[in-house]
């Protein structure tokens, strides 16, 4: 829930920055703090509109779903099963986009969105709960299930989501240090 609604906060955020740049391009956005964390150099991007819409819009769909099928199951709705792992799959769908997205803004575009490093962020957070909440019903074996709760129990899950924040700070590091 908090992943979803840290992710809705900053989609929406976003979308209005890409609303203030599309009605005047020389807008000086509130989230350009330097050259480096320029959400204006970022969203004039075209990896800002990969499907011919704004990214935000997605986002921003997609965290409001995050956040309502969590919301359901924290107030005692039943979801069911082929509920909960379709949405960890959409998750996961979101993550993998949103590493291609930021690595297209380290690399490629050479400027951060603050508000794009709030969504990856959440959805993280996102991830993180859908697969504690799904880990008996993942279809990965009995082992594979075994070991998952073991990491669970462990709080390597949380070890192995860390690291992929790491990792992505160790990237923007290199780049921009």
């Amino acid at each position: 829930m908090i992943g979803g609604a840290a992710g809705m906060v900053a989609a929406f955020l976003q979308l209005t920055e890409k609303i203030t740049l599309l009605k005047n391009k020389d807008a000086i956005l509130a989230c350009d703090l330097n050259s480096v964390f320029s959400c204006t150099n970022v969203l004039n991007a075209w990896q800002s509109s990969v499907f011919g819409f704004p990214n935000s819009i997605l986002c921003l769909a997609l965290f409001t779903i995050f956040s309502t099928v969590a919301v359901a199951g924290a107030t005692g709705g039943k979801l069911s099963k082929g509920m909960r792992v379709g949405t960890q799959a959409i998750s996961l769908m979101t993550l993998g986009f949103a590493l291609w997205f930021l690595f297209q803004s380290i690399y490629v575009i050479s400027s951060l969105c603050i508000l794009c490093i709030f969504c990856f962020v959440g959805l993280l957070l996102v991830n993180w709960g859908w697969l504690r909440i799904n880990a008996q019903d993942l279809p990965l074996g009995q082992r594979g299930r075994d070991l998952l709760q073991r990491a669970i129990r462990t709080g390597a899950d949380i070890f192995g989501w860390t690291v992929v924040g790491l990792v992505v700070l160790f990237a923007m590091l290199i780049k921009f240090y």
